[in-house]
């Protein structure tokens, strides 16, 4: 295995799914801004996560919609400004 090549900054942090507050430990270098109070009373980062297999379809066995950051209307607003809307009015 080659060195070097892993990241030094390894640390535990709290992974948090914001769809069902669901929580769990792990170790990762991702770089966060918010802590959050564990179980055990001590303070870890905090890293949001809109889908996790707290929530993920394929492990829960239920479609749950989640849009959580509009990307719906985000997505009809981009989309009717296009030539492709223009010809779905007019065949309508």
């Amino acid at each position: 295995m080659k060195k070097d090549i892993h990241p030094s900054s390894y640390r535990t942090v709290v992974f948090k799914d914001i769809s069902t507050d669901e929580a769990f430990m792990g170790r990762s270098c991702v770089n966060t801004k918010e802590t959050i109070t564990w179980e055990d009373g001590k303070d870890y980062p905090l890293v949001k996560m809109e889908i996790s297999a707290f929530s993920h379809p394929f492990f829960t066995g239920k479609m749950k919609f989640v849009d959580t950051a509009g990307r719906i209307d985000k997505f009809n607003k981009k989309f009717a400004n296009t030539k492709f809307a223009k010809e779905a009015d007019k065949s309508e």
